[in-house]
């Protein structure tokens, strides 16, 4: 089997180097959406069941495991993993997620006005997480400046993934041309890049800004856009328009960052490249023979997707073979996805976040 992918290196001496674990982070603080929610959807939704997987990790998660952030939180030494903000029995002293699963960049109202999109899953959109952030650091007590000045200093900010979810709600309730959701990127990534000056504004000085995945590739989107015709994809049978649209996100999205950067000589912020990252996750589970076109828990159709009967639905089948997939319900990833992104990342994330050696 390939080598699966790991963040550590070896020093001269043959020492392993955990190259997140210099930068001494003690603490996280997330706004996003599905990749990142460890349970706030579930607090909002009453009797909810979601998501699917098995205990510990899965509960409140879009996956059957950790997701990319916990694997971040884990190999940072970041222990326990942040709570959920919206969990009666939290612990915060390692930080706070404040990300919802299917939660929007743009406010709901603004897509609701501009657009004429809903909103299905949830109303916590990215100003309301950041709300939230706001109220909480505005109630948390440091018991000296130093105190407060640490609180930032050593702790690592994630805004983000979102937009994803702005993009799929247009796709899914078609109001939207393709030309139309190209319109709509330059107020997604806006929407992001305002919430990022929110929180440098709180005090952050290490923020992860990532990227969205490649959307032609994932199990949702090739089974709403299935085709016969050859050129509508690429060479991993990604579907390249859609990929043409996170590209373009993508770039603005950075864009956005280079220009925060410097207006914001202090702080440092770091694009996470979640597109290469899946494209790294695609070669490395094509060359260890998983199954990199179906979703794990779904069913029916090329891609074991159904827009109609998703994960959790009665009569979904109970996602035999889990370690064997890459997408989980086909939009969200797999622990095993999920592993392979994170050491990806941090591999190409840690330098560039200007920790002390």
């Amino acid at each position: 089997m390939t080598n699966l992918g790991n963040p550590d290196s070896i020093d001269p001496n043959g020492n392993v180097i955990n190259p997140l674990k210099k930068c001494g982070f003690d603490k996280m603080y997330l706004l996003g959406g599905s990749l990142s929610d460890t349970g706030n959807l579930i607090s909002e939704t009453v009797g909810s069941t979601l998501p699917f997987g098995k205990q510990p990790y899965s509960h409140g998660r879009s996956s059957n495991g950790l997701l990319i952030t916990d694997n971040f939180a884990y190999e940072a030494g970041i222990n326990p993993i942040p709570d959920p903000y919206k969990d009666l029995n939290f612990y915060f002293n390692k930080g706070v997620n404040f990300a919802v699963a299917g939660s929007t960049a743009l406010p709901t109202e603004v897509l609701a006005t501009k657009y004429m999109i809903s909103s299905p899953v949830t109303n916590s959109s990215l100003n309301i997480q950041l709300d939230w952030m706001s109220d909480y650091f505005s109630s948390a007590t440091c018991l000296t400046d130093n105190g407060c000045t640490d609180r930032y200093n050593k702790a690592i900010f994630f805004v983000g993934e979102i937009g994803g979810s702005d993009y799929q709600y247009a796709i899914l309730q078609g109001k939207l041309t393709m030309d139309q959701l190209t319109d709509m990127v330059p107020d997604v990534v806006a929407a992001i890049i305002n919430a990022t000056k929110g929180v440098l504004n709180l005090g952050a000085r290490r923020v992860v800004i990532p990227g969205i995945f490649p959307l032609g590739c994932l199990p949702i989107y090739k089974t709403l856009f299935q085709s016969n015709v050859s050129t509508n994809y690429d060479e991993n049978q990604c579907l390249n328009q859609l990929n043409d649209l996170a590209k373009n996100h993508n770039e603005q999205l950075q864009q956005g960052i280079n220009s925060l950067m410097q207006e914001n000589p202090n702080a440092v912020l770091v694009y996470g490249d979640y597109y290469q990252a899946y494209k790294h996750l695609h070669r490395i589970a094509t060359l260890n023979d998983f199954d990199t076109e179906k979703a794990c828990c779904g069913i029916g159709g090329d891609y074991n997707f159904n827009v109609t009967t998703m994960c959790g639905h009665g009569g979904v089948n109970n996602f035999m073979g889990r370690n064997r997939y890459i997408s989980w319900d086909g939009i969200n990833l797999t622990r095993i996805g999920n592993k392979i992104m994170a050491n990806w990342l941090i591999r190409k994330t840690v330098p560039k976040l200007q920790c002390q050696s």
